[in-house]
């Protein structure tokens, strides 16, 4: 197998540790690591795979060296200036921003659901948001054998999505202190308000869910709507689906589809109190699926709680299981 030269960018931020950490765990054939961040970071250091590395600033000249992938999570803003520096460069970047991912010239990609479009990318390929990576890896089964018809969502979102502020807000909060990354206190709250309000009454976090969720499914007429929650959890997002399918299903035959489905984990005994929750998905790469149950208030419809460490498969994780694929491709 070729071994590549892979970039870190915003090596030094929660998701960017983590990425180093997963790239750690999953062992990929690197020749050369390198780590950039913005220039109030550089020149710290970083441990990988036992080696001290320094993080360097960020520039124009930055992919000058035939870096064959780079893992952005940086922010939009980095990632539209830089992603296409990069490319031009011959470097694929896979960006865990929300920049690329409704462009049409670039693929959104979760690897257990449409890894096939990895093979028309660019040099960009978007990394999706990640309460919707979750939602998808356990809809697409679904979708595959009854045709999926509509979607409700409505999700439970740990502070760890929002940042090292919406974690610190939480962790004061606790303490009495007053908000500083959230409009209310966060601590014994909820808050239906993540991202920036629309003049369509969305918020932008739940236009994501439905525009993504349609483009990583290939199937624009799918009818899904969303709301989308904050929650006093600090790692794992929560989900819980609401689906009606074109095709009737019988339960069980769902439920055995689900269990062999790529990614995910089946947690649904509710004689024993089994299901899935936030504290014990936190650090897993897993998708948790339980109290799988029919609507009874419709014709085909079933109810999912969905849960996943929203840092790990929800960026991280997903992030690298992509450069993984790009390198199946490219070893072909």
């Amino acid at each position: 197998m070729k071994k590549i030269n892979l970039a870190v960018v915003g090596a030094t931020g929660m998701v960017g540790r983590t990425m180093i950490k997963v790239l750690e765990e999953r062992n990929l054939p690197i020749e050369n690591i390198y780590f950039f961040s913005s220039s109030r970071s550089a020149g710290s250091t970083i441990t990988f795979n036992s080696k001290e590395y320094t993080v360097e600033e960020l520039t124009e000249t930055s992919f000058d060296r035939g870096i064959d992938i780079a893992l952005f999570s940086a922010g939009g803003g980095t990632s539209k200036k830089f992603a296409p520096i990069a490319a031009s460069k011959g470097c694929v970047v896979i960006d865990n921003s929300s920049q690329w991912r409704m462009d049409e010239t670039v693929p959104l990609v979760v690897p257990e659901v449409n890894p096939q479009d990895i093979s028309w990318n660019k040099g960009i390929i978007a990394n999706p948001n990640c309460s919707t990576i979750q939602a998808v890896v356990a809809l697409k089964p679904l979708h595959d054998k009854y045709k999926i018809k509509r979607v409700v969502y409505s999700t439970y979102q740990a502070v760890s999505g929002a940042g090292v502020g919406g974690y610190s807000d939480l962790e004061n909060g606790l303490k009495g202190e007053a908000p500083k990354k959230f409009s209310h206190p966060i601590a014994g709250n909820c808050l239906p308000h993540i991202d920036v309000f629309l003049p369509n009454g969305y918020t932008k976090e739940e236009m994501k869910m439905i525009d993504e969720t349609k483009k990583i499914l290939g199937d624009q007429n799918l009818k899904i709507t969303a709301t989308t929650v904050r929650v006093p959890v600090f790692h794992s997002h929560s989900e819980s689906i609401n689906i009606e399918f074109e095709k009737d299903f019988d339960l069980n035959e769902l439920i055995d589809l689900l269990k062999n489905a790529p990614g995910i984990v089946v947690e649904d005994d509710v004689a024993n109190n089994v299901y899935p929750m936030p504290i014990n998905a936190e650090g897993k790469d897993e998708v948790f699926v339980g109290r799988i149950r029919r609507d009874e208030s419709v014709e085909s419809g079933v109810n999912l709680w969905v849960v996943a460490d929203n840092i790990r498969k929800g960026a991280a994780t997903n992030t690298v299981q992509i450069a993984q694929e790009l390198l199946k491709i490219w070893n072909k």
